[in-house]
């Protein structure tokens, strides 16, 4: 995966860098694992808008991903690696030995042709999924569960991974995207890899409209607005609007909301790197 930095023959394309999809091999979708999404426009059941800043974008359709990849001990072929416009990561078409085709996460390294399986006492090879308490320490994996049978929650965007660094009785410690610490059961499973499209992070829109076709509506600064708006705004001339906060009044940079009794704090060994 590669960028590539177009030459300023448009204002629009004077800072756009974009993905080569250099790996893709397939424009169309398969048919079988489309399915059609409702778009809110940020409003709820009674229209009244609940999420700011959204609305309008291309129309999409959902790619039914294999999270669980619970089809064990039957070989796939990949058939191919295609994009996904509801993610950043690309997917890859698979076609089980008995004729049942699936999207799975494609991560980096997998190619067309390619044999895949999943299940117990198979090679920790990229694109196999495997149990934590199967895969060698050190190794670097991605759509991980947090409950067994759950289908991955875990390292699933462009680019991310985790690393498998030990086990401690029925549980496998994972230095998760973040740097967090955590405890996973090591009846989970995981794919072997990283996720795929990793220079993701380098791309830049180039312009304004790029944003709209993705469904997304110029933001308004807090500082911008007046003072019955938001807590940061109004001032005379161009005022730096106090300490830093949310709509509703909540601090940011630094000020922790998550919850101190929540459940699974007792899995967490170290915090992510604030």
């Amino acid at each position: 995966m590669a960028v590539r930095k177009l030459k300023p023959v448009t204002p629009g394309q004077r800072h756009k860098i974009i993905g080569t999809f250099e790996e893709i091999t397939k424009a169309s979708p398969e048919k079988s694992l489309l399915k059609p999404i409702k778009r809110s426009g940020g409003r709820n059941n009674n229209g009244k808008m609940t999420m700011r800043y959204i609305g309008g974008g291309h129309k999409k359709r959902y790619r039914i991903i294999d999270f669980n990849r619970d089809k064990d001990g039957v070989s796939a072929i990949v058939k191919s690696i295609e994009y996904d416009p509801n993610r950043t990561a690309r997917i890859a078409l698979v076609i089980y030995e008995d004729g049942e085709k699936r999207y799975i996460i494609a991560p980096n390294g997998l190619k067309v042709g390619q044999t895949i399986r999943s299940g117990s006492g198979i090679a920790p090879e990229v694109g196999n999924t495997l149990t934590l308490s199967e895969i060698p320490l050190g190794t670097l994996v991605h759509n991980i569960e947090l409950r067994p049978g759950q289908g991955g929650v875990l390292a699933r965007s462009a680019g991310s991974y985790a690393q498998l660094t030990s086990r401690d009785g029925k549980y496998a410690i994972m230095k998760l995207p973040s740097g967090e610490s955590r405890m996973v059961l090591i009846t989970c499973k995981a794919t072997v890899g990283t996720v795929s499209n990793s220079d993701h992070g380098l791309e830049r829109s180039g312009k304004a409209g790029r944003n709209r076709w993705l469904g997304k509506r110029p933001r308004v600064r807090g500082v911008a607005m007046n003072p019955v708006d938001h807590p940061m705004g109004g001032g005379e001339g161009r005022a730096s609007g106090g300490h830093p906060r949310s709509r509703k009044g909540v601090i940011a940079k630094g000020y922790k909301t998550r919850a101190k009794k929540k459940a699974s704090n007792k899995y967490i060994i170290e915090r992510r790197k604030s």
